[in-house]
């Protein structure tokens, strides 16, 4: 079994995803204590997809996520560069346009969707810089970017229990349901290495989004991340 490395090679990334495709959606209900759940809807409330919009739901593995999407009745892509992630949900969501891509390197034209969206899936690409830029580019003039990702606690004793549990009990509970659990091995370390939430958004607002801001979700375990491109002035 493959677990990826801080240095995040996309290969080793994407066959440490490839491996745990099967029960990733199970291990992420178990993990969380079903928290992910609400993180998903409340990632799809913050997007606020309308009918017809097109939204760019990157790092979206088996389509879980994309779900809600197509609920309001926009046109959502999903993406990722796990190709056995892709596989798996082919088969549980035989309708919906699972495209292969990668973040760094986004197989679209400029400007072709409303919303762009990643959950839970920067903190695994090894140029987060290039990825928001990407975001960026694929964005229309006037739309937005939501990303959902693993923070840091705010409260000093919470963060010390909840890090405990990540490096001690998460991957022992991984291991009963994981078939790879040493791919949560690295979930742990990347968690405790990724950026606090305002470091995060700055790199946000380098990339070229304004009006960025963000919320936290569980304490702080999660944070929420938006943005907006603004709209080019005219006869730019």
């Amino acid at each position: 079994m493959t677990r990826a490395k801080l240095d995040k090679q996309p290969h080793e990334v994407a066959s440490m995803f490839d491996d745990v495709a099967a029960n990733y959606d199970l291990t992420n209900d178990v993990l969380s204590l079903f928290q992910d759940r609400r993180w998903r809807k409340e990632t799809a409330r913050a997007v606020d997809a309308g009918p017809g919009q097109r939204v760019l739901d990157l790092a979206a593995g088996t389509g879980t996520s994309s779900m809600a999407f197509v609920a309001s009745g926009a046109y959502v892509v999903p993406c990722d560069f796990s190709l056995g992630m892709l596989t798996e949900g082919k088969k549980r969501h035989p309708w919906l346009p699972l495209t292969a891509g990668d973040a760094m390197r986004l197989p679209f034209q400029d400007g072709v969707f409303d919303a762009v969206t990643i959950s839970f899936g920067l903190r695994n690409v090894q140029d987060t810089d290039a990825a928001l830029r990407e975001l960026y580019r694929v964005t229309k003039p006037g739309g937005r970017v939501v990303i959902c990702e693993f923070s840091h606690a705010t409260w000093g004793p919470f963060r010390k229990v909840y890090e405990e549990y990540l490096m001690r009990a998460l991957p022992s509970v991984a291991r009963t349901v994981s078939s790879n659990p040493e791919a949560y091995v690295y979930l742990a370390e990347s968690i405790q290495s990724w950026p606090e939430q305002r470091e995060l958004a700055g790199m946000l607002q380098k990339a070229g989004w304004s009006k960025v801001a963000w919320r936290n979700l569980s304490g702080g375990i999660v944070a929420l991340h938006r943005g907006v491109k603004e709209t080019e002035p005219e006869g730019a």
